[in-house]
Parts: C-alpha cells; sequence; structure tokens
C-alpha cells in the first residue's frame, strides 16, 4: 500500500504525517523547529525515519516550508525561516535522506489538501488564502498546485491593499522592503497593527475579537474594516483568476463574522460585481498544510 508523508516545516515546530491511500492519516509526530539549517535538517530526517518506523514502511515524502525555491537557482527565497533563505534546501534534504523528496511553497500546500479532498473538493480551481501570523496564497487548478514561471504565484500577501481609503494612507512598511502589502492589513498581526494605528492601546488579534463580541463599538468597527479590506483582495483575486472556491485557513479564518459581509464585498469591488464563488473555512483546518505535502506526490 502507498504511504504518503507530508512535512510542514514550521517557523517554531515541524510536524510530519503519514497519509494511506485514501488520505486517512496512520501516525502524527511534531518536534519543536531547531532554529538553524543543519539541525532543522537532522531533524526532518530523524521525523521521517520515526514517522515510517510507525507506519511499518517507507513512504514517499512531500515539505510544505515558507517561501519558495527559485526555478533558476534551486534556492530558496522570501522565507520567514530566515536561515533556508539562499540554500539548497531541496537538493541538502534530499543528500541527507539519500532519496527524492518533493518541495512546494506550504501556502500551496494549504491549497491543494483543501481541493483534493477539502473545503474546495470537486472545484475545478481554487485557490487558498493563509492568514495567520503572515499572509500567503496558493493556486490549484485541476488538482495541480500552480507554481508560475517565477515560483511566485498565489503570492498575495506582497501586493498593496487595493482601493485603499483616505484613512489607510500613508501605507505602512512590511518586512519585505515595500509599502502597502495585504499582509499588513489581514494578517492577525496586521489587524492588531491597525487597530492600534490611531493611537488606541495595542491588542491582540484575539483580544480584539473578544472585544467586539462582548459590545465594544471600537473593536467592531475594527473587525468590519478587517472584512472590508480582507474582500477587497480577494475582489483582486476573483479579477485576474476567477477560481471556483475561495478557501480560508490560519488563525483569523477561525473568526465567523469575517464571513458576513465578505461575499458583498468582493462582488461589490470584482469586475461587472458578478463574482459568485465560494468563500470557504478550511476543512482541514491545521492539518492542512501536512495534508498538502503529502499529496503532492499523488497522481
Amino acid at each position: 500500500m502507498t504511504l504518503r508523508i507530508g512535512i510542514d516545516f514550521g517557523g517554531t515546530k515541524i510536524e510530519a504525517a503519514a497519509l494511506d491511500e485514501a488520505g486517512a492519516c496512520l501516525c502524527k509526530v511534531r518536534v519543536p523547529n531547531p532554529g538553524s539549517y543543519e539541525a532543522a535538517i537532522a531533524a526532518l530526517v530523524d521525523l521521517i525515519a520515526r514517522v515510517e518506523a510507525e507506519a511499518g514502511r517507507q513512504g514517499t515524502v512531500g515539505i510544505g516550508a515558507p517561501g519558495s525555491r527559485s526555478p533558476r537557482s534551486g534556492l530558496i527565497r522570501n522565507s520567514n525561516s530566515l536561515y533556508l533563505n539562499g540554500r539548497a534546501f531541496l537538493e541538502d534534504v534530499q543528500s541527507a535522506l539519500g532519496r527524492e523528496i518533493r518541495l512546494a511553497n506550504d501556502a500551496n500546500c494549504f491549497a491543494l489538501s483543501e481541493a483534493v479532498d477539502g473545503a474546495a473538493a470537486g472545484c475545478r480551481s481554487v485557490f487558498g488564502l493563509i492568514i495567520g501570523t503572515g499572509c500567503g496564497g496558493g493556486l490549484v487548478i485541476d488538482g495541480q498546485v500552480v507554481e508560475g514561471g517565477h515560483g511566485i504565484a498565489g503570492e498575495i500577501g506582497h501586493m498593496p491593499l487595493p482601493w485603499p481609503r483616505a484613512d489607510e494612507l500613508p501605507a505602512p512598511d512590511c518586512w519585505c522592503g515595500l509599502q502597502g502589502c495585504f499582509e499588513q492589513w489581514v494578517s492577525g498581526t496586521g489587524f492588531s497593527r491597525s487597530f492600534a494605528a490611531d493611537g488606541r492601546a495595542p491588542m491582540s488579534a484575539p483580544a480584539i475579537v473578544a472585544a467586539a463580541r462582548a459590545g465594544d463599538e471600537h473593536a467592531a468597527a475594527a473587525l468590519r474594516d478587517y472584512t472590508d479590506r480582507l474582500g477587497r483582495g480577494l475582489a483582486v483575486v476573483a479579477n485576474l483568476i476567477d477560481p471556483d472556491a475561495i478557501v480560508i485557513g490560519g488563525g483569523m479564518s477561525n473568526v465567523a463574522e469575517i464571513y458576513e459581509g465578505l461575499r458583498d464585498v468582493v462582488q461589490r469591488h470584482s469586475f461587472s460585481g458578478q463574482w459568485d464563488g465560494k468563500i470557504v473555512q478550511a476543512r482541514w483546518g491545521d492539518s492542512s498544510g501536512v495534508r498538502g505535502a503529502a499529496l503532492l506526490w499523488a497522481d
């Protein structure tokens, strides 16, 4: 029987899961990310060995990691695990493991998981959006990840917030070196930043949501602004890609209020106001990344 192992290479943890042919999870192991390049590769090799020992057989290995691998140089770029940048991560893991693996951006893995047997199963074109500490996107068409000619397809987090209002200017700086990036508005950290931008006391995203639910009008207004900004960005996705479904994951995807009125915002800003695709929360939640990495080997 085919065994597919997926690795979710996160900033604070590395998780491995083994899936059987039907997509059922046979076992799952999680370890802290050691925070340095050589130690992380050693941790990956050990993690794979542990999963295969528990499953009782060897499997294919797919890794979802932050950033992207340059098709030209083969080196990792734009990873928030900074020690990966400029490294031949795929080749180095393959050498340490002694066999071929597959590697993709973590948001691409998320989108693949949700397109194959998640919230967008049965849809031909799927855009996956992760809104957590950061903001990432991935595109899957006909069950295949679309990486683009430069490996950066779907990177919605680093386009500017579209149709900015006067009170959204001047645009905030982004860690990528640009200004006004979408991530600075719709990630959990971006939500907190924008809430405190007018002199309010800083609050975490969960605290703002809790305050809004408790009747705090400032927090409720911030949550409405958040939904409006999210919808404007997704309208650009609708105009450029016109996906059958948009699946949302990450910590902010668990805020039920963002789905209220989100479709109206997208339609209002999409061309002719005709886009009527699905906007849904991820089925697999935090497991989507590791499942999608395993599915990099699916036919």
